[in-house]
């Protein structure tokens, strides 16, 4: 029996398994199965190396090992390779391939309110996911600024993704609010219940006729795009992001097209 998992550090919370099993369900593949895996930064390179040469087929890789997935892996997709990180890993005869997902993803998502192209965008955070949200951006047109709590890993991603495209933005230590027409958080701020207008540089007040979109994800919307949609922005949560990406992983391991509508129902 094929087996998938998340392997993330914590994972407990993830909704991973049940969108996916739902999914797998929904397409007659009963004889696969998805799972969470907690597995720490330390023992990331045996655990993954251990489940390649087992039943898996593949696994979904959040935070905080998206790039450590990339040294991992045998075989990099351009994306993966560019980003420098990777959310999705098959395991074939080829070895460990690492392909990125969250890309695809987030741009799912958002262009069904919006087309970035021509906006200016301000991605917060540095990590992998933050990594795929700038180029991502990028790609479709928009003018990217990176905030990150500590500068200079802002800086060092500006500088690493802009030797292989033409970014147009800037690391910025003080972004001012209101002249994005994306805002993008990618920082887990808000996961454990912090107040996102304490740890970010974000004001409730500022919010306009933005797109405000938050990878974080829980039972209700979270504190920052409440008080987004409360301002009149248009808001993207990370759980239809989780769906977007999660269906393009599924497809890349089965070769089939997973019904979104029944991810988009178990996974909320």
């Amino acid at each position: 029996m094929p087996r998938l998992a998340v392997i993330g550090h914590p994972v407990a919370h993830s909704r991973s398994p049940a969108m996916q099993n739902a999914a797998l369900e929904a397409l007659g593949l009963e004889d696969w199965s998805y799972e969470a895996v907690d597995v720490r930064p330390d023992d990331f390179p045996e655990k993954v190396r251990e489940m390649a040469a087992g039943d898996f087929a593949g696994v979904n890789v959040t935070i905080p090992h998206k790039e450590a997935a990339v040294a991992a892996a045998d075989v990099l997709t351009r994306e993966a390779m560019i980003i420098g990180a990777a959310n999705t890993l098959v395991f074939s005869e080829e070895g460990i391939v690492a392909h990125n997902t969250d890309a695809g993803g987030l741009m799912g998502a958002v262009r069904q309110v919006a087309a970035p192209r021509g906006r200016r965008a301000l991605v917060l955070g540095a990590g992998g996911a933050a990594r795929a949200a700038v180029w991502a951006l990028n790609q479709e047109g928009a003018v990217v600024d990176v905030w990150n709590r500590t500068a200079r890993r802002a800086a060092s991603l500006f500088e690493e993704l802009s030797s292989s495209s033409d970014l147009g933005g800037a690391p910025v230590e003080s972004p001012r609010q209101e002249i994005y027409g994306i805002v993008v958080n990618t920082t887990a701020v808000g996961l454990h219940g912090e107040d996102p207008f304490e740890e970010l540089p974000l004001e409730r007040s500022a919010f306009a006729e933005q797109v405000v979109v938050d990878m974080v994800y829980g039972e209700r919307p979270s504190a920052l795009l409440a008080a987004a949609q409360e301002a009149g922005a248009t808001t993207v949560d990370g759980l239809e992001i989780l769906v977007q990406q999660g269906a393009r992983s599924l497809e890349i391991w089965t070769g089939r097209k997973p019904d979104l509508d029944v991810m988009r129902a178990a996974v909320r």
